[in-house]
């Protein structure tokens, strides 16, 4: 049954509210806006009940799929659920209540969990200082190539180029190109990881960086990253580290200890904002020393016992985002690494390492795996078999609607074909992954003795196949 909307609801003198008598002198709206501001009559608004407000809304929330609602296996974006304490804490009357001019003076906890959360970040990343205020992830990337273009200019030559192998994160290109720089396409080898051989004949004096996302989007660990970092360096190049699959690496590796000059962090992502629908989101950056003069302002310092914002950088990128960036995804963050500690976090990794490890070796036998050998935090699957079958990658992901679980990320990365990229996350239980598992195997079974089953899904959403395309590019389509 389709749900209807509130207009269809209404009915002719149906109230959801009662008002009390008024007891002081009535003013008329004309003596606070002007008449030609006012409307000729009342807006044509649903005459609605109560109830009717209530549970309409309530069933319309439970058609959207959620993390609380379900698994929300969705490869690249660390869909994960979220401990509901960091949503008590940033809600905090000391923190929800603060206003971004007040004087440093009256926001010490505020400064000093900012301050906090940057030797936090640091510590786990082996980095030598943060910036909090980009915010999200392609933001944090344009803030490190700015630092890294900033860098080279104050030692006399910008250079022209950026190296971006083909397993990297797809928003690494526009950020090289944003900063004036040209990308140069750099291959994986058979296993899925960067040709060494391919980057040393590409790297040269006029490279000014290399965007290495590790582990990179097959969900693959660059096991040669030591020698990577040093062959960039060899010729005055800079590594810029996308961290946005940091959650596979906490306390396990450092990036900053094999000389990373910066990584960006998805607080989100890693650190548990919920962040599906287009946020709230939250970047950070972090750098070596060489880059420290150049981290946009202000930064958050302690002096003795007081924190203070720091503008005096005078390499400083400047100031990157609104005041000091999104507070409320610090506190959530802060929150989540205080509640873990280190030995948390390393379990964050390993349970996300093992999870994947889990459902990729369930459906290896029913679907193409491109590269055999372990994975980290997430896996590409292949849907070439099904497509033999007539069934695409997207039916897949539509028939899994059916089964109560959302899809993965499709057709991305574009280096495997018809991909599935699948991320279980650390928080998924044994239970959630074998439901996932056996819903993917029954699905690839359909492929093979039904196709049109498949084709034709899903069956159970209460709206069937968008035309995604127009959606996505229809931008004169207006509401009526």
């Amino acid at each position: 049954m389709t749900e209807k909307v509130l207009r269809e609801l209404s009915s002719p003198g149906r109230l959801g509210h009662r008002l009390p008598d008024l007891d002081v002198p009535e003013m008329g709206l004309d003596r606070l806006i002007p008449q030609k501001y006012l409307r000729p009559s009342p807006p044509p608004l649903p005459e609605v009940s109560e109830v009717d407000v209530i549970r309409h809304f309530t069933n319309v929330s439970q058609l959207n799929y959620h993390i609380d609602k379900g698994f929300y296996p969705l490869g690249s974006c660390t869909m994960k659920y979220n401990p509901k304490v960091n949503e008590d804490t940033c809600r905090l009357p000391g923190f929800a209540g603060l206003h971004p001019y007040q004087p440093e003076e009256t926001v010490q906890g505020a400064l000093q969990l900012m301050w906090e959360l940057q030797e936090y970040l640091c510590e786990i990343s082996g980095l030598d200082e943060m910036s909090l205020q980009p915010a999200a992830g392609a933001h944090s990337e344009l803030v490190g190539m700015l630092m890294i273009r900033a860098y080279h200019e104050k030692n006399g030559n910008p250079r022209i180029k950026v190296l971006i192998p083909d397993s990297a994160h797809g928003t690494n290109p526009a950020s090289s190109a944003v900063t004036g720089y040209a990308s140069v396409e750099i291959k994986s080898n058979e296993k899925g990881l960067v040709d060494v051989d391919a980057l040393k004949a590409s790297m040269d004096e006029t490279v000014a960086a290399l965007m290495l996302t590790n582990p990179n989007t097959l969900g693959l660990f660059e096991t040669e990253i030591k020698q990577i970092v040093d062959i960039v360096h060899a010729k005055g190049g800079l590594v810029y580290l996308d961290g946005a699959n940091l959650n596979a690496l906490l306390g396990i590796f450092r990036p900053g200890d094999v000389g990373v000059d910066v990584v960006h962090f998805n607080l989100h992502k890693t650190f548990s904002t919920p962040h599906g629908g287009g946020g709230p989101g939250g970047g950070g950056v972090g750098v070596l020393q060489n880059l420290v003069p150049f981290l946009p302002v202000p930064v958050v310092v302690k002096r003795e016992e007081t924190y203070v914002l720091d503008y005096d950088k005078p390499d400083s990128i400047g100031n990157v985002h609104a005041f000091y960036g999104n507070f409320g995804v610090m506190v959530r963050a802060w929150t989540y690494i205080r509640m873990l500690g280190s030995a948390g976090l390393r379990r964050v990794a390993e349970n996300a390492v093992i999870n994947a490890n889990y459902v990729m070796r369930s459906l290896e036998k029913y679907y193409d795996l491109p590269h055999k050998q372990n994975c980290m935090h997430e896996f590409v699957l292949s849907g070439d078999r099904q497509v033999k079958h007539g069934v695409r990658t997207r039916d897949i992901a539509k028939r899994l609607l059916d089964y109560g679980v959302h899809a993965p990320t499709i057709y991305f990365p574009l280096i495997v074909h018809e991909a599935l990229m699948i991320e279980p996350t650390e928080t998924e239980s044994r239970e959630s992954l074998d439901k996932f598992v056996d819903a993917m195997i029954s699905i690839a079974r359909e492929a093979e003795e039904d196709p049109s089953l498949v084709q034709n899904a899903p069956y159970t959403a209460p709206v069937k196949r968008l035309d995604e395309a127009k959606a996505a590019r229809g931008l004169d389509v207006r509401w009526k």
